[in-house]
């Protein structure tokens, strides 16, 4: 599936009681929300040795990207812009590649 033919399929789901203000406030603190429900699994998975199924990391993921795509939609900006502008910046900040700084410069943030 691509972008556009997910967005189509996603905007299905808006809640129609929602105007403008409160559907991209809606979607913005549900990226939020379900950002930290991947964490949850995430640390559960690693730190506490549970188990996680790829299922449910699947669906939680899914949500999120649920919220973002309504978000970005809400704000005139479509995802394929969203993918392209972070490849680019991503190109820029790691032309090769990412590599590790080492040890003296792990704590600093690259500038653009």
């Amino acid at each position: 599936m691509d972008l556009d033919a997910y967005l189509t399929a996603a905007r299905r789901t808006i809640n129609p009681a929602l105007d403008d203000r409160d559907r991209i406030l809606d979607a913005a603190a549900g990226l939020a929300e379900e950002s930290a429900e991947v964490l949850g699994l995430v640390r559960k998975r690693t730190f506490q040795a549970r188990d996680v199924s790829r299922e449910r990391l699947v669906e939680e993921l899914g949500d999120v990207l649920w919220c973002l795509a309504i978000t970005a939609d809400s704000l005139g900006v479509s995802l394929n812009e969203i993918a392209k502008a972070n490849v680019e910046k991503l190109e820029r900040r790691h032309p090769s590649g990412f590599a590790p700084r080492g040890p003296e410069g792990w704590n600093r943030s690259p500038k653009e």
